[in-house]
């Protein structure tokens, strides 16, 4: 088993594809943190600030680590990481990028708002289970998170 079952995963993927690559995986290395998804950065914003559909904090605990797509419908990521990380309550939670893109501008952003790392999605199924095993070794098994404090 990886993980601690005390430290909730936050994913927010727009892609149903990538996100099934990411559980197949979690599944298959018997990960044992919580993981909750956001499709877009309204929702991850609702999830993080209470509101809306998760005006209950049991319903939307405060994740331990973000994994944190750019590209998203509406609110997009570059947007959500720069409330995330302006804000006292969340700048602490580590952001792990995972995306499409290699613009350098995109690269250069994301680090001044100092995210933990930066992961380009592959193209190729293969590298892409390869990496998203990489992600779940290191982070979830290797690193130390932040204790899950409540708000």
């Amino acid at each position: 088993m990886i993980g601690n079952p005390t430290q909730t995963l936050l994913v927010i993927e727009d892609s149903d594809e990538d996100f099934e690559a990411l559980c197949r995986v979690i599944y298959r290395q018997a990960v044992v943190n919580p993981i909750f998804r956001c499709t877009d950065g309204d929702e991850a914003l609702d999830f993080l600030y209470h509101t809306g559909p998760y005006g209950d904090a049991e319903t939307a605990p405060r994740p331990s680590i973000i994994l944190l797509d750019l590209n998203l419908p509406g609110t997009d990521g570059r947007e959500v990481l720069e409330q995330i990380k302006q804000d006292e309550n969340f700048k602490t939670i580590p952001v792990v990028v995972f995306t499409t893109s290699s613009n350098p501008k995109d690269i250069e952003i994301c680090y001044r708002y100092c995210v933990a790392s930066y992961i380009l999605k592959p193209i190729d199924i293969k590298r892409l289970v390869q990496t998203i095993q990489g992600f779940i070794n290191y982070w979830l098994d290797l690193v130390i998170l932040p204790d899950a404090v409540s708000n």
